[in-house]
């Protein structure tokens, strides 16, 4: 994977320990080809190790986050999905990524929780928070 990059963007993006992520970052957050072109190097890849960790999994319910779910087609690779969104303003204060940046290319929060099989507004508490993981958790093992 790093010849990959090495041979797309040189030797300015590998740092001391691999990939450096903010000089990427800041090649494809502006330019949509480049970003194109990382998420189909990226993606497969992270299917395929996702894929085989599920196979490992004893558990009931095993959970994985995935930021980019319904926009890379990968909710067919799960039984359910939970979408947990948050208003716009404490998003914000939340990432450490300006909104911009990322917000465009994703689907809008509205349309994901329609396809969701589970939703939940996170501006509350975290016992609120606890309590809609325990309800969902409890469904799922039924």
């Amino acid at each position: 994977m790093q010849a990959a990059l090495r041979e797309r963007w040189g030797e300015r993006i590998v740092g001391e320990n691999g990939a450096d992520r903010a000089a990427i970052a800041a090649i494809v957050f502006d330019d949509r080809d480049q970003l194109a072109w990382l998420e189909s190097l990226l993606h497969p890849k992270v299917v395929r190790e996702y894929l085989a960790w599920r196979e490992q999994q004893t558990a009931a319910v095993a959970v994985t986050e995935v930021p980019l779910l319904y926009e890379t087609g990968g909710d067919e690779r799960f039984d359910a999905v939970v979408v947990v969104t948050a208003p716009p303003e404490l998003r914000a204060e939340r990432s450490r990524v300006h909104a911009d940046a990322r917000e465009a290319r994703l689907i809008p929060d509205e349309e994901k929780v329609q396809r969701a099989d589970f939703a939940y507004v996170n501006d509350g508490t975290l016992d609120e928070l606890d309590a809609f993981v325990g309800d969902v958790m409890a469904r799922l093992t039924r």
